[in-house]
C-alpha cells in the first residue's frame, strides 16, 4: 500500500471515529438525574418530559400550546361522555412491534391504577374500550376538552412488553416500588434508550423508524446530571457539555459575557409555594401549630417576596400573591397581591394563637427548585425575625420526595405548572382538593375544605368556558383567603449552550424537546 493510500484511509478513520462526538452528538447537562424511566412512576414534569423523548401520548401540543395528532390522528366527542380516538397506523415501537388499541387500553389500565403516582395527572377518565384494531373509546366523567390536554402526558406502553416483563402494574418512586420498566423502555418516540448509569449518565439514540417527520439533525443524546452549580458551570465553559438546561442565575452575566456560548431567559409557568402539615399531629406528637390560620398567616407575613426576588433570584423571578401564573387559565389579578413583609404583624398573630418562639423543621430541597437552597435560608432567617424558631432540613429531593408524599414534613416548599393542562383546574384537582380517589394526589399536607371541593368539581361539568373560569377563581380565592399555600414567586428559567447548538425549542413550560434540536455542524 502507498503511503499516500495510507495517509488517505488514515483521514477517513479519524474522520468516522470522531464523528458521533460531534455535531450530531447532544452532550446536555442537568442539575438533577431523572427519577425513573417510568413514566407512570412520578408526576414530575421533568421526568415525563425526558422520557417523552422515548415514549409518546396520543396527542401533544404544538408551538402555540394547542392539540395536535400525536399516536392518535383524530378525536371526536361522542354524548357529552366518550372520547373516541382514531390511531395512527403504521407506528412501531422500539422492539418492531405495531401500535394498536391493545397498547392503549394496556397504557391507560396501568396509568390510572389506583396505586399510580400519576392517576392524578388523569381525574376525568372513567374507562376505555377497543373498538377495533385503530380506534379507543375512552369515557370520562366530564365533557371538557380539557382531558386532551392531560392526554398530553399520558404516554404509550406496549401491552405484550409489559405482561412479557410482568411490568402492568405501575412503579413509584416515592415508595421505591420498582420492576422492569424502572430500568428498561420500549416506547414508540424519536429515541430510545442505549444505557443508563443512574446519576451519572443516560444515553439516548435516534429512533430511524420514527414515524414522525424528523426535524432533528441528532444522532445521539447524552444525558449527564451535575448537581453543583459551579461544576454545571465549569462543564460548560470548558466544553464537556454542550447545553445546560439549567443555568445558575447567578452565573447568568459571566456566561452572557463568554465568547462562543449564548443563553437563554424567561419566567417559567411554574409557581414556588410553601405547604403546611395540616393533619391532627406533628410527626413528633406534638398538636399541629399550623390548623391554626393565624400561624399560616404570621408564616406569610414573615415573608418578604421582593427581598427574595432581588437578592436570591436576582431580580429575574416574578413574585407572586397567585398560586398560578399570568399565563394559566383560570388566573385572577385581584388575587395576585400579596402585602409588604412585616415581622411584627407576624409575631402578633404567634401571640394571639399562644405559639410564640414556634419551633418547626421547614424542608427544603437543594436540587428541584431554581436556587432553593438559597432562598430557603433567607426564608428560614424572616420567619425567625417574625417570631418563629424553625430548623431546615435541607437534602436532595429523592430523599426529600417521600418524606413531603408520606406526610412527614412540617412545612415545604412544593411548585406547580399546571401542566398538562395549563388551566387553574389542574392546581385545583390535584393538589388543593381532598386527597381522595384521583383528585388530591399531590395534597401532602392532608387539608380538606369541602366547599373548595364542591366548587372544583362544578368546575369541571361546567360547560361555558366563562363560567367555569368564574369557578375555578372562587376556588382559588378559598386558598387564598386560608392560606391554604404561601405562593413565593413564578421562578426565573435559563438554558445556556455553546454555539454549536445551532437551536433549541425554549418554552415557558421549561421542558427539553431535543426532537427539534438542531445542532450547527462543523
Amino acid at each position: 500500500m502507498s503511503r499516500l493510500k495510507k495517509i488517505i484511509l488514515g483521514a477517513v478513520a479519524a474522520i468516522a471515529l470522531a464523528a458521533p462526538a460531534t455535531a450530531e452528538t447532544l452532550r446536555w447537562g442537568g442539575r438533577a438525574d431523572i427519577y425513573s424511566l417510568d413514566p407512570d412512576s412520578i408526576a414530575s414534569t421533568f421526568n415525563l418530559s425526558f422520557l417523552n423523548h422515548i415514549y409518546e401520548g396520543l396527542v401533544r401540543y404544538d408551538a402555540n400550546f394547542k392539540i395536535e395528532p400525536a399516536l392518535a390522528t383524530e378525536w371526536k366527542l361522542i354524548d357529552n361522555k366518550v372520547w373516541r380516538f382514531t390511531l395512527r397506523k403504521g407506528v412501531k415501537f422500539h422492539d418492531g412491534a405495531d401500535f394498536t388499541a391493545d397498547d392503549v387500553i394496556a397504557s391507560l389500565t396501568r396509568v390510572t391504577d389506583p396505586d399510580s403516582p400519576l392517576r392524578g395527572n388523569i381525574p376525568l377518565y372513567v374507562s376505555s374500550k377497543k373498538v377495533d384494531d385503530y380506534t379507543v373509546d375512552i369515557e370520562v366523567s366530564a365533557p371538557t376538552s380539557l382531558f386532551l390536554n392531560d392526554m398530553t402526558n399520558i404516554f404509550m406502553f406496549s401491552a405484550k412488553w409489559l405482561k412479557d416483563n410482568n411490568t402492568e402494574k405501575p412503579t413509584a418512586v416515592d415508595t421505591k416500588t420498582e420492576g422492569y420498566a424502572t430500568h428498561n423502555t420500549n416506547g414508540t418516540g424519536p429515541f430510545k434508550l442505549e444505557s443508563r448509569v443512574a446519576d451519572s449518565k443516560t444515553v439516548l439514540i435516534v429512533n430511524d423508524s420514527w414515524w414522525d417527520e424528523k426535524k432533528h439533525n441528532l444522532d445521539r443524546i447524552e444525558y449527564m446530571p451535575i448537581a453543583s452549580p459551579a461544576t454545571r458551570v465549569a462543564a460548560l465553559l470548558s466544553g464537556e457539555v454542550d447545553l445546560v438546561d439549567s443555568a445558575p442565575i447567578q452565573d447568568l452575566s459571566r456566561l452572557e459575557s463568554s465568547p462562543g456560548l449564548s443563553v437563554m431567559k424567561r419566567t417559567e409557568f411554574r409557581t414556588v409555594f410553601l405547604g403546611f402539615n395540616r393533619k391532627e399531629k406533628l410527626e413528633d406528637g406534638r398538636p399541629n401549630p399550623f390548623n391554626d390560620v393565624r400561624v399560616r398567616q404570621a408564616v406569610e407575613a414573615a415573608i418578604d417576596r421582593d427581598l427574595i426576588n432581588k437578592k436570591v433570584m436576582r431580580g429575574l423571578a416574578r413574585p407572586s400573591g397567585s398560586l398560578i401564573a399570568p399565563e394559566i387559565s383560570g388566573y385572577a389579578k385581584s388575587l395576585d397581591t400579596f402585602s409588604p413583609a412585616d415581622p411584627e404583624r407576624a409575631k402578633k398573630l404567634l401571640a394571639d394563637a399562644g405559639q410564640e418562639g414556634l419551633q418547626f423543621t421547614y424542608m427544603c430541597s437543594n436540587d428541584e427548585s431554581i436556587s432553593e437552597e438559597d432562598f430557603c435560608a433567607g426564608i428560614a432567617n424572616m420567619l425567625k425575625r417574625g417570631g418563629f424558631d424553625p430548623s431546615i432540613d435541607i437534602a436532595p429531593r429523592a430523599i426529600q420526595s417521600p418524606k413531603r408524599t408520606n406526610g412527614k414534613a412540617d412545612m415545604f416548599n412544593l411548585s406547580w405548572a399546571n401542566e398538562p393542562t395549563l388551566d387553574a383546574y389542574s392546581i385545583l384537582a390535584q393538589v388543593l382538593s381532598t386527597k381522595t380517589g384521583k383528585v388530591g394526589v399531590s395534597n401532602y399536607g392532608g387539608w380538606s375544605y369541602p366547599e373548595l371541593d364542591k366548587l372544583v368539581e362544578q368546575s369541571v361539568q361546567e360547560p361555558d368556558i366563562a363560567k367555569r373560569l368564574q369557578l375555578e377563581e372562587a376556588a382559588l380565592k378559598i386558598a387564598k383567603d386560608d392560606t391554604i399555600l404561601i405562593p413565593l414567586h413564578q421562578q426565573p428559567i435559563a438554558w445556556a449552550m455553546l454555539d454549536k447548538v445551532k437551536s433549541v425549542d425554549f418554552r415557558s413550560d421549561n421542558k427539553p424537546r431535543h426532537w427539534l434540536t438542531q445542532m450547527a455542524g462543523d
